[in-house]
């Protein structure tokens, strides 16, 4: 693959773990299921790439989603 899209992408998941709820619960719940700080990052830039190809797709911009939690009784 490409070196520098992997590494810029990479970084924007690292940004964005901070700034956006949402990605820090995915980045979370990554690291619960055992995976390592690089691999959760990997996942989460992976999931970004998806968001952006859905929004060139369907000619959509960003709208932030925030997680939801459900709780059991």
């Amino acid at each position: 693959g490409n070196r520098q899209l992997k590494r810029a992408m990479f970084l924007s998941a690292f940004a964005c773990m901070n700034a956006d709820a949402a990605s820090r619960t995915y980045y979370d719940r990554q690291r619960a299921r055992g995976k390592t700080h690089t691999q959760a990052l990997l996942r989460l830039a992976r999931q970004r790439i998806s968001v952006l190809f859905a929004m060139l797709r369907d000619g959509t911009f960003y709208e932030s989603r925030t997680p939801t939690v459900t709780l059991t009784a």
